[in-house]
């Protein structure tokens, strides 16, 4: 990973789908609130018409990274030329609006292929996935999100998310997760570093 070593007892929030005018204000309430860095993973054609929203997420501290321009469940099986396209347009839309470059990214689903590694490495990012996933895009309910995210330990990476729907058992478990593993010692750090 890019950036200085992190601590032993480090665990990554990363915020996906997003940005949303609704619902990603609110998620960055909650991780002003515990000051928690996190990291954004931003969908490019999402960031249309939601400027001022990715602006204030890096604004507020936080790293941004690629999730593609449009989210393509299929990602893995695309030719190398459409992958690349896919980075590259995302990574442009985010650099031009947060004036930073993304050295992350994450695949849509979680699923690589050599061509998706190969357009990462041209773009300068590395690919990371996750740990802990309370598939609270699905809205399994509050206390699902809260117990999955609840057995985090030291260097695991958590996967939320800010767009895609209705977000509020996402930002209502949040509220509970983060003091929770502050409390047993856990710090939370953003991946990554912004060029």
């Amino acid at each position: 990973m890019p950036g200085p070593e992190f601590p032993d007892n480090a665990v990554a929030l990363t915020i996906d789908d997003g940005p949303h005018g609704g619902w990603t204000p609110q998620v960055l309430k909650v991780l002003e609130k515990y000051h928690v860095p996190a990291t954004f993973c931003m969908i490019g054609n999402q960031i249309l018409g939601q400027e001022a929203v990715a602006r204030s997420v890096v604004n507020a501290g936080h790293q941004v990274a690629n999730h593609t321009w449009s989210h393509p469940a299929q990602l893995s099986t695309m030719p190398a030329d459409k992958v690349q396209q896919e980075l590259d347009r995302a990574q442009e839309k985010i650099h031009d609006t947060t004036g930073r470059t993304p050295t992350i990214f994450r695949a849509p689903g979680g699923t690589c292929s050599p061509a998706v590694f190969e357009a990462a490495a041209k773009a300068g990012m590395v690919p990371v996935n996750w740990d802990r996933d309370p598939k609270d895009w699905t809205k399994p309910g509050t206390s699902f999100i809260t117990n999955k995210l609840l057995a985090a330990k030291a260097g695991d990476i958590l996967l939320c998310h800010d767009g895609g729907g209705d977000r509020s058992q996402t930002c209502a478990a949040l509220k509970t997760v983060i003091p929770a593993l502050q409390s047993r010692g856990l710090q939370f750090v953003a991946l990554g570093v912004q060029l």
